[in-house]
C-alpha cells in the first residue's frame, strides 16, 4: 500500500492556498469551523462573541487545523434575516484577527458577494459559498478577488426553506449541479486551481440523501476537483445512530474516514483535536506519511 495512489484524479493537486501548499494525492486539510452566529446548529451560539470566536479560531490552529471557516450567517432557515451590512460586521473583525495571528487558510462562509469582497480585503483567502455562486455577480467577486471559492450544492441556499427535498437520484443530481457551477465559475474567470467542489450533505438533504451521498461520494470526487465535505456532527449522524448533538463525535470520525477513503480531501469539523489524529492516521496507513516516532528497537 506504500506510496499507493488512491483515486481521483485531482486538478492541480498541490496548490498553495492563501500563505499554506497542499498535496492533495497524499494530503487531507482539516478545516475548522468557527460560527459568529446566535443560532448555529452545533455550537448555539458559543462562538457569536468576537473575543470568544477569535479564541475558538487561534486555538483550532494551535490543535492542528489547516484551516479555519468563518461564518456570521447559519444555513437553517429557522432565524431571523440579516443584512449585508450586519453580517460583515459579524465576520470581517474576526478575519482580521485570526489573519494577524496564524499563517492558517482562512475561508469566509457567505453567499453574498459584498460580504465576500470585505472578507477577501480583511484577509480571507477562500469564499466558501454553500449557495453555490448563485447570487447575482458573486463568481464574478470571487474571480475579481482571485481568492479560492468552495461551491457547494444546495437547493435552496441559507436561509431558505425547502420543504421535503426530493431526488431521483441524489448523487447524479449533485454531481450535474457541481459541474454547471464550476461552468459558470470558470466562464467568470475563476481559474481552475482555485476551485474545491462539497456535495453538501445535509444541506436540503434528508439522512437517507446524505448516507447515499457518502456511499457513492466517488462519483463526486471524480468531478476531478478536490472535494470538501462537510459532516461533522450533523442530523444524518444522529439519526443514524440516535445521538444527540454533543454525542456524535465517533460517527462524525467514522464518516470522515470512509469519505478519504473515497477521494474526499478537505474535512470541514468541529472537534479539531480528534479529527487531526484520526486523519493523520488515515494518511499513515494510507502510505501517505510515516510515523511520528517510530520505534528503532528490533528485538
Amino acid at each position: 500500500m506504500s506510496g499507493e495512489k488512491l483515486s481521483p484524479e485531482i486538478i492541480s493537486p498541490v496548490r498553495r492556498i492563501g500563505r499554506r501548499e497542499f498535496d492533495f494525492e497524499r494530503q487531507v486539510a482539516i478545516m475548522a469551523i468557527v460560527n459568529r452566529t446566535p443560532n448555529s446548529f452545533h455550537d448555539q451560539g458559543r462562538t457569536f462573541e468576537l473575543d470568544t470566536a477569535v479564541a475558538a479560531a487561534t486555538k483550532a490552529v494551535d490543535e492542528g487545523a489547516d484551516w479555519v471557516d468563518i461564518g456570521g450567517f447559519a444555513f437553517s432557515a429557522a432565524q431571523a434575516q440579516i443584512g449585508v451590512a450586519e453580517e460583515i460586521d459579524r465576520v470581517v473583525p474576526v478575519i482580521a484577527r485570526v489573519r494577524a495571528a496564524t499563517d492558517a487558510v482562512i475561508s469566509v462562509d457567505t453567499h453574498r458577494p459584498d460580504v465576500a469582497a470585505a472578507a477577501v480585503e480583511a484577509g480571507a483567502d477562500v469564499i466558501n459559498d454553500t449557495n453555490g455562486l448563485r447570487e447575482p455577480g458573486m463568481a464574478e467577486v470571487a474571480a475579481g478577488t482571485g481568492a479560492c471559492v468552495v461551491v457547494t450544492h444546495s437547493l435552496g441556499g441559507p436561509g431558505r426553506r425547502v420543504f421535503r427535498p426530493s431526488y431521483a437520484d441524489v448523487v447524479s443530481e449533485v454531481a450535474d449541479f457541481l459541474r454547471e457551477r464550476v461552468s459558470a465559475a470558470l466562464k467568470a474567470g475563476i481559474a481552475p486551481d482555485r476551485i474545491v467542489i462539497d456535495p453538501g450533505h445535509d444541506l436540503n438533504k434528508n439522512t437517507f440523501h446524505s448516507l447515499e451521498l457518502t456511499r457513492r461520494l466517488e462519483e463526486i470526487t471524480a468531478i476531478g476537483y478536490p472535494t470538501l465535505v462537510a459532516l461533522s456532527n450533523k442530523d444524518f449522524i444522529g439519526e443514524t445512530l440516535d445521538r444527540p448533538q454533543g454525542e456524535r463525535k465517533e460517527g462524525t470520525i467514522a464518516a470522515n474516514v470512509v469519505s478519504i477513503l473515497k477521494g474526499a480531501r478537505i474535512l470541514r469539523v468541529h472537534d479539531v483535536a480528534a479529527t487531526v489524529a484520526s486523519v493523520r492516521m488515515t494518511e499513515a496507513v494510507l502510505g501517505w506519511r510515516g510515523p511520528v516516532a517510530p520505534s528503532h528497537n528490533l528485538a
